[in-house]
């Protein structure tokens, strides 16, 4: 049976993977960056700015466009969420799962749902499996998710059996209610089960009762050590369908997601980028820099002499230093569009590495690169 994502996977470099699948609104090539677009929009780019910079896919952010502006005012525009924000290549959209269980004083779990206090106006309101795909199926993305209790980290052994089991039957009313009329894309389950590798399996048992297109890997980038993350990724990857998409989200740093990568993950989110860029961390080929100090206050240099996007083609590190320091919108342009630049050319990087069969050369290079700002490279 032809694969409903029409995903291939092209070439392998150890557990890397070159991959690439069809969508209602494009293609989209893996290992792939996903840029947030939390309430309909890429904080400070516009849609063309993120076609130019190589975008195929973005994700939306299904509880907060559930509050505002409604389900029913984006179901208005033809196309639902591409209509409303202007974008023409596909979205995925959260659940909502890691919002809610995010307001931890604000909402109360049981096995029907969740019930919790709006954040933006304090109105009471409550998501079922069920009504989460509603929301998703008005905003005709083109990946859904399933809705998850996203596991608090840490979390006892009984606790986090608790939550992954919630989650898993969840998943199946999930996926009977969205594939219970023609869907508009296509619906991926969530692995859960915390820091627990034989919970992880049995949450990947369980969602194997529904035929789900693609497999997200949740609860990780939520507190844990590098370390944790890892031996839960290599614990997955043998036992993970190999003619289905791997997703995990919310990852993260350009370390994160080569390391991921190398343990045979195919899709990425975080709002890292744009954050950063909100923040003043610029990334560069050396690693962070903070525009903000004051060693830049001269500097006619770009943010990054090997980087090809417009700002280090036009703009000195002085001139980012002062649009930031005078509070100016443009500066928070210039910052994002090159932080979103530098992501997804990463991702063409390593989709090249791949396929030429030196990832593991170029995975070591950006393993080796620092986190932060000012700390020496290794």
């Amino acid at each position: 049976m032809k694969h409903p994502l029409g995903f291939e996977v092209c070439a392998h470099d150890g557990l890397a993977r070159l991959g690439r699948f069809e969508l209602p609104h494009g293609p989209v090539d893996t290992p792939a960056f996903m840029p947030v677009g939390t309430y309909g929009t890429v904080k400070a780019l516009t849609p063309d700015e993120l076609v130019s910079l190589g975008a195929q896919i973005v994700l939306g952010n299904t509880f907060h466009l559930m509050l505002r502006p409604g389900k029913e005012i984006v179901g208005l525009h033809q196309d639902g969420l591409h209509g409303f924000m202007g974008w023409e290549r596909p979205i995925l959209t959260d659940s909502g799962g890691f919002q809610v269980f995010s307001l931890t004083s604000l909402r109360q779990i049981d096995e029907d749902g969740v019930s919790f206090r709006s954040p933006v106006d304090g109105a009471a309101i409550r998501m079922r499996p069920e009504d989460s795909m509603d929301v998703q199926r008005v905003l005709r993305s083109d990946i859904a998710m399933a809705l998850d209790e996203c596991t608090a980290y840490p979390a006892t052994l009984e606790h986090a059996r608790e939550s992954m089991q919630r989650s898993m039957r969840w998943a199946v009313r999930s996926f009977d209610h969205y594939y219970g009329e023609p869907p508009p894309g296509h619906l991926f389950g969530i692995i859960q089960g915390g820091m627990y590798e034989a919970l992880r399996l049995e949450s990947l048992e369980a969602l194997a009762q529904r035929p789900f297109p693609g497999y997200a890997i949740g609860g990780l980038a939520v507190g844990e050590s590098e370390e944790e993350r890892l031996r839960i990724l290599e614990c997955l990857q043998p036992h993970l369908p190999a003619d289905r998409p791997r997703y995990l989200m919310g990852v993260g740093y350009p370390q994160d997601i080569v390391a991921a990568v190398a343990r045979g993950v195919d899709m990425f989110d975080c709002v890292m980028p744009t954050r950063h860029a909100r923040n003043g961390h610029l990334f560069t080929a050396a690693g962070v820099i903070n525009i903000r100090n004051a060693v830049h206050q001269r500097d006619t240099g770009p943010i990054d002499p090997d980087c090809s996007c417009s700002t280090c083609q036009r703009y000195s590190r002085a001139y980012l230093r002062h649009l930031d320091r005078c509070n100016e919108i443009l500066g928070v342009r210039l910052a994002t569009l090159h932080n979103v630049h530098f992501y997804l050319n990463l991702m063409r990087e390593i989709r090249s590495a791949i396929a030429e069969g030196r990832f593991a050369q170029l995975a070591a290079r950006v393993r080796s690169l620092p986190r932060r700002p000012g700390t020496p490279v290794a």
